[in-house]
């Protein structure tokens, strides 16, 4: 019987020598690691014993002839296995499930591990991750290697991507020149958060701004959109303009066709704050298009970071044994994505328990790779 999940695996290169002890297909190990993500196994151990409990069940799909590996295979496979080409495989069926109309909203961010300790800028291990806001799945990620930071990566997941017909929003440490010219050349279109970090480029587009309204916006070609939330004590009103075909911004931003201010003011407990944004584009949106993506650009954080953290234990995590933790971290982010699109009520939480109980419900929720996803 056939399983979408394994095809999803099938051209990944197997980092193992052709050795008398290489007993297990690299598919097999995959598949059986992403389904004990999903019921609930966290380190090795537990992804070969949820293995074991669940052989019968693998073996409706798998011919498995030496069993189930034992955890120093999963461990040694994970470490070894090129991490681009796997973020990149599972990133495929991903950006192919990403069915809609229009621009598709890339959110270009990263997270840190704060139990797994590394040499880089945020002293542990950190992944800059891209994420599809609108069908709330991860696309890709990359590691920061020791030594490095965030910025430094960008780039490199950027290369790893299909932008063409997206929208990349990033924030500020990622409003780079060479990014957006990467974007570009992909057929994208770019929408970063620019502050203090790139001075004349924040000025220009404040200066463009100043104009405007000096003018009192008579003469100038402008586009504005407004929203509220008043909820739980807590009132906050968005104000989006955007400017088409600004004059002044400084070279090298490579089609820049637009610059937006995003104005919040938010009021808690009788409070009030007011911040103010700016970003350049290079799409000539309308004003609610840029306030729907900017605001979109932070559910990564309660649609994907609060999730592993919370219902898998991201942060707590201290693998990081050659390539295994940020392996493992894509495989919780596809556990993420299945039981979001799997069918039923109930949280996340109790759907990943039902996975890991039932294996009737499992099969429901790999199902949300269907064949025709995987290209």
């Amino acid at each position: 019987m056939p399983l979408p999940l394994a095809t999803v695996f099938a051209d990944l290169p197997d980092p193992r020598r052709e050795t008398a002890n290489k007993l297990h297909r690299l598919v097999d190990i995959l598949v059986i690691a992403t389904c004990a993500v999903l019921g609930g196994a966290e380190t090795r151990e537990a992804i070969a014993t949820y293995g074991v409990s669940k052989k019968s069940f693998f073996q409706r799909f798998r011919s498995l002839p030496h069993g189930i590996p034992s955890p120093d295979t999963f461990e040694r496979v994970f470490a070894e296995l090129d991490p681009v080409a796997f973020s990149r495989a599972l990133g495929r069926w991903m950006a192919a499930a990403c069915e809609g109309t229009g621009l598709i909203p890339i959110a270009i961010d990263g997270k840190s591990v704060r139990s797994a300790r590394r040499a880089t800028a945020t002293g542990c291990l950190h992944r800059v991750r891209a994420w599809a806001t609108a069908c709330r799945l991860t696309l890709g990620q990359v590691s920061v290697p020791d030594g490095s930071n965030e910025v430094a990566v960008v780039p490199e997941l950027l290369r790893t991507l299909d932008l063409a017909g997206a929208i990349v929003t990033i924030d500020a440490a990622g409003c780079q020149v060479e990014n957006a010219r990467l974007i570009r050349q992909q057929r994208g279109h770019y929408l970063p958060a620019v502050k203090d970090n790139q001075p004349t480029l924040h000025a220009a587009i404040a200066a463009a701004f100043d104009r405007a309204c000096e003018a009192d916006f008579v003469g100038v070609t402008y586009r504005c959109h407004e929203s509220f939330d008043d909820a739980h004590g807590r009132r906050e009103e968005r104000y989006v303009t955007v400017l088409p075909d600004p004059a002044g911004l400084p070279d090298g931003w490579v089609g820049a066709a637009a610059v937006v201010r995003v104005v919040r003011e938010r009021t808690v407990d009788g409070v009030t704050t007011m911040t103010t944004h700016h970003d350049p584009s290079s799409y000539r949106g309308t004003a609610g298009q840029m306030a729907r993506w900017t605001r979109g650009h932070w559910g990564i954080e309660n649609g994907l970071h609060w999730v592993l953290d919370v219902v898998f234990g991201e942060d707590d995590s201290r693998i990081r044994a050659g390539h295994a933790g940020a392996n493992l971290a894509m495989i919780r982010k596809v556990a993420v994505a299945l039981l979001r699109r799997a069918p039923g009520k109930g949280s996340t939480v109790t759907k990943r328990l039902k996975a890991g109980w039932d294996d009737d419900v499992l099969l429901k929720v790999l199902q949300g790779i269907e064949a025709d996803e995987v290209r």
